[in-house]
C-alpha cells in the first residue's frame, strides 16, 4: 500500500529549442554571481545541439519507464523550465491530489542537489496557495544498493569496451564552502568506491567538472580534462558521470565534446559510460521507495554556503 496518491518528478530542467535558452539560463543564473559573459558561453554550449538540452526528454523516459510500477499518477515539474513546479503542483491541486512523494533528479546530498529542491517545493505550494499538496522529498540515494546496481553495470558494459582502463568518475564541481556544508564529496567517495568495487574497476578516481561562478571563488577539483592532461601515462580512460542521473548538456557538451576532445588531442582511449537513467534497478529502486514512507530531511540539512 502507498502512503501517497501521486508521484511528482522533479527536475532542473533544460530548453528545448535555440528560444529557450537565454531564457533558461537567466532562470537558472538568477540571483547567482555569474559573470553574464560566462551565460553566454555556456549558451553557446546548448547552441551546439540547436538548442535542446537532453534532460527533458530523458524525464519523459523515466515517467514511461514508471507508469507500469508507479500505482499512483506521475507528475512531473522542473526548477528552471517548463514544465515548471508551480505550474504542476496547481495541476496536481485540480487534480485532487492531497499528498504526493517527490523524486528528484540528484542522487547526492548538497545545497543546489538537495535543499535547494527543498525550497522550490516550498515556494511552489506557496504560489499555488491553499489546498496546494504536500509534497514529501525523497532524501538523496546515492547509497541505495540498487543505485549502485545500477551504476556499476554501466561501469562493466564501459569496461567490456575497453578492458583494463582506469576509471575517472565525475560530479559536478561546487563551490568548496557549499561542499565543506553538506555530505556531498563523502557520499560521492563512497559511491564511487562501492561502484568500483561492484563493476569491476582496477584504478579510479573521482574528479569534477562543469564550474562556474566567480573565477576567484573556490570550487572542488580537479577538474575532469585537468586529470586527462596531466595523466603522463596516457592511458585508456572510462569517464563515468555518476554524479548525473541522465545526459545533461554537461555531459553532452563536457565530457563527449570537451574531454573527447582532450582525450583524442593526446591519443588516449577513451569510453564515456552511460548515466543511470532508466535502468532496470533505477526503475526498481524508485517504485520501492514510493510504497515507502521516507524519512524526511533533516531540518538542517545542505545549508546554503554564506556569500562571501
Amino acid at each position: 500500500m502507498s502512503y501517497f496518491d501521486a508521484l511528482l518528478i522533479v527536475s532542473f530542467g533544460g530548453p528545448e529549442s535555440r528560444e529557450d535558452v537565454i531564457p533558461f539560463l537567466e532562470n537558472v543564473l538568477r540571483g547567482k554571481n555569474v559573470p553574464r559573459e560566462r551565460m553566454l558561453e555556456v549558451a553557446e554550449h546548448y547552441y551546439h545541439f540547436e538548442g535542446r538540452s537532453p534532460i527533458n526528454d530523458q524525464n519523459r523516459a523515466l515517467i514511461e519507464a514508471l507508469r507500469p510500477v508507479a500505482k499512483v499518477p506521475i507528475y512531473w515539474g522542473n526548477r528552471n523550465w517548463h514544465p515548471l513546479l508551480a505550474s504542476t503542483l496547481a495541476q496536481m491541486r485540480a487534480d485532487g491530489v492531497r499528498r504526493a512523494i517527490a523524486f528528484t533528479t540528484s542522487a547526492f546530498g548538497s545545497y543546489s542537489g538537495c535543499r535547494q529542491y527543498l525550497e522550490n517545493i516550498a515556494s511552489a505550494r506557496a504560489a499555488v496557495g491553499e489546498g496546494a499538496p504536500e509534497i514529501v522529498k525523497i532524501p538523496p540515494f546515492s547509497g541505495h544498493p540498487l543505485f549502485v546496481e545500477a551504476m556499476a553495470a554501466r561501469v562493466r558494459d564501459a569496461l567490456a569496451r575497453l578492458p583494463g582502463a582506469r576509471v575517472v568518475f565525475t560530479a559536478h564541481s561546487v563551490p568548496v564552502a557549499m561542499a565543506e556544508a553538506s555530505p556531498y564529496v563523502q557520499q560521492l567517495e563512497q559511491a564511487c568506491r562501492s561502484v568500483a568495487q561492484a563493476g569491476g574497476a582496477r584504478e579510479w578516481k573521482l574528479v569534477y567538472q562543469s564550474r562556474s561562478g566567480a573565477p576567484g571563488q573556490p570550487w572542488l577539483g580537479p577538474d575532469v580534462c585537468d586529470e586527462l592532461r596531466g595523466d603522463a601515462a596516457r592511458r585508456d580512460t572510462v569517464i563515468a558521470p555518476i554524479g548525473f542521473l541522465s545526459d545533461h548538456m554537461e555531459v553532452l557538451y563536457d565530457l563527449d565534446t570537451e574531454a573527447r576532445a582532450v582525450c583524442d588531442g593526446l591519443g588516449i582511449r577513451m569510453v564515456r559510460a552511460e548515466t543511470v537513467g532508466t535502468h532496470p534497478a533505477m526503475i526498481r529502486m524508485i517504485a520501492d521507495l514510493i510504497e515507502q514512507e521516507p524519512q524526511a530531511c533533516a531540518a538542517a540539512c545542505c545549508p546554503a554556503p554564506r556569500r562571501p
